[in-house]
């Protein structure tokens, strides 16, 4: 009978209270290649974790325009180049002010960076930081952007 119950609830009943995923888009804001490419990392307001900039869709804007505004806001990013195509995505939970968290899907966005500015909108609300993709994947806490970062190739960005 419990076997029953267990796979009802497992089956049926859990996937029904869950909610869905939310979307979010993120640049992955990098120079040079080769053994000098670097990544540019900046610290979440939160936590201050190491994260890639990232945000909410927004409208009026497609998700790689939404992933260079997210680049200019969060880490000064300034003229960075992107050509459209998702390049991987990954998911982490949100903690939301309320203690409660969400599941959120996050498209990446390759960003070719041409130029950073010291005076962005959160300057004075989060770090920023060059590193090797490497060094980055050891500072992310989401395993699969640990994974898109250790395979990171600006030689090799899809499209």
């Amino acid at each position: 009978m419990m076997h029953y119950f267990k796979s009802a609830w497992s089956g049926y009943v859990q996937p029904m209270l869950q909610r869905p995923k939310r979307l979010q888009v993120a640049a992955l804001c990098f120079r040079g290649s080769g053994d000098t490419t670097q990544v540019l990392l900046v610290t979440s307001r939160g936590t201050g974790r190491w994260i890639i900039p990232k945000g909410w869709p927004m409208t009026g804007k497609t998700s790689a325009e939404a992933a260079l505004q997210e680049a200019w806001e969060e880490a000064g990013v300034e003229g960075g180049t992107c050509n459209g195509r998702i390049m991987g995505s990954y998911t982490y939970e949100k903690r939301k002010k309320d203690g409660w968290s969400m599941t959120v899907e996050t498209l990446v966005y390759a960003v070719a960076v041409d130029d950073v500015c010291d005076s962005y909108p959160e300057a004075d609300q989060r770090r920023r930081t060059w590193v090797t993709p490497q060094q980055a994947a050891t500072m992310v806490d989401e395993p699969e952007l640990q994974q898109i970062l250790m395979a990171f190739d600006p030689d090799n960005i899809p499209g």
